[in-house]
């Protein structure tokens, strides 16, 4: 039995535990029958033309965790932003963790997707934008909504902000020979209000793992929403994270995103500009080595005027490496006075690793400012020998240059805690020693 085969099957498990009169039920029942069609998407799909999930389809992955398992705050704290003091929604194996997080109710909602779907003061939330933003199309996602039930759901009224920012954690111990995660985040600022968010996904072993991520985020009127990902895993670790932004009148969102470990990585973050004014912020740093894989494909949906997208990635690929970055502008009619940077800098540290980049503008407004570029080379030598001879080592040489390189993706990060914890990892995947002040 092949991973689609056992995942349909499975489903029917799954619903045993579900309210069947819940209104969710309809939305998982047509996602599971929009991924029995079409399947896991494979390279003869314009979008995954340099990704394969083939190798993953032969793993046979548990899709329900056999064991419970209560994990230590000391074993774990390192991957938490301990820092400073946040929110916490940590899940162990899909399974949310009360010991290890804190929620709120205190004027804004920080806790579980399950609360939100069983409890009914939640009810209307749920119905106003569960499965809203998603793509009911895009069969990775349907396979989510299909088995939509743990996550984290985040609701911030009209103009309030959480008293700190929240901690999002799927940890995955390596209890199954290989497990298949799917969790769902549903993100809600109304009108005027602000909240920081972290996501990470991390495995304690070297045991496969395979997370199919589903993220809706609502910004309305005048909203702030700043969200990070960190990806930084095990080189046994998959991950699919699907994030749908959904912006409505003077809203800024803005998402950035840490590639920097992992088997393979595909991240398709999707923005709907839904109203005038409004500001989307798209960036990221990749940092791979031996044989790991990132694909970026972004998508930004002008359907509006006078509105701003910017897009900045930056990638660095050594040994055999490869990474994609497919990013799409598209531009209606109607969207006047559009403002659409998009650029994407890449520098290849050896012969056999690989990069695919792919700019796309669909204009159809003739009063805009759109523009993309894309850059693809090595190090400038000139400069690494005019460092050297300053006397820098040439490893560190090496790694100035390339922070240097992405530095103006982190200069825009708004926790400073998140940010030097960003340029440690950084650090350590450039082979820095520590006391070297970058």
């Amino acid at each position: 039995m092949d991973l689609k085969e056992k995942l349909v099957s499975s489903f029917m498990a799954f619903e045993d535990g579900l309210d069947l009169d819940h209104p969710v039920h309809e939305e998982r029942s047509n996602a599971i029958k929009n991924f029995e069609t079409k399947g896991f998407p494979t390279k003869k799909d314009e979008a995954w033309k340099y990704t394969s999930l083939k190798g993953l389809q032969k793993i046979d992955f548990s899709i329900f965790p056999k064991h419970e398992t209560t994990l230590e705050y000391k074993d774990v704290k390192k991957y938490f932003l301990h820092e400073i003091d946040t929110y916490k929604i940590v899940f162990v194996d899909g399974v949310y963790s009360s010991y290890l997080s804190e929620t709120t109710h205190d004027g804004v909602d920080v806790c579980l997707m399950s609360s939100a779907f069983s409890k009914p003061m939640f009810k209307q939330v749920i119905e106003v934008y569960f499965n809203k933003a998603a793509s009911k199309d895009e069969s990775l996602t349907s396979l989510n909504t299909a088995f939509s039930k743990e996550g984290a759901y985040i609701y911030i009224p009209k103009n309030k902000m959480p008293k700190k920012p929240i901690q999002i954690l799927h940890l995955a111990t390596g209890n199954e020979a290989a497990l298949m995660l799917q969790p769902r985040n549903l993100i809600v600022a109304e009108d005027n209000a602000e909240v920081q968010i972290i996501e990470r996904h991390q495995s304690l072993t070297g045991n496969e793992v395979f997370t199919n991520s589903v993220t809706e985020i609502f910004a309305g009127k005048d909203a702030i929403v700043d969200y990070y990902k960190v990806q930084n895993d095990e080189p046994t670790a998959s991950l699919v994270d699907n994030t749908y932004i959904s912006q409505k009148d003077s809203s800024v969102v803005r998402v950035h995103t840490f590639s920097l470990g992992g088997k393979l990585i595909r991240n398709n973050l999707n923005f709907y500009q839904n109203g005038e004014r409004i500001d989307s912020t798209l960036k990221g740093i990749t940092i791979l080595g031996d044989k790991q894989h990132v694909d970026h494909h972004t998508l930004v949906h002008h359907a509006q005027p006078n509105c701003e997208s910017h897009q900045d990635y930056k990638g660095i690929f050594g040994d055999s490496s490869t990474g994609v970055f497919n990013g799409k502008i598209i531009v209606d009619k109607i969207a006047q006075k559009t403002d659409a940077f998009q650029q994407n800098n890449n520098i290849l540290l050896s012969d056999k690793s690989t990069i695919n980049s792919k700019p796309q503008l669909e204009i159809f407004a003739d009063d805009v400012k759109c523009s993309h570029g894309c850059t693809i080379g090595q190090l400038d030598q000139e400069a690494l020998f005019y460092l050297r001879s300053r006397g820098i080592p040439k490893k560190e040489a090496k790694a100035l240059m390339m922070y240097a390189f992405a530095n103006n993706v982190l200069e825009s990060v708004r926790i400073p805690e998140l940010k030097a914890r960003i340029n440690k990892i950084i650090a350590n995947k450039l082979g820095v020693r520590m006391g070297f002040d970058l």
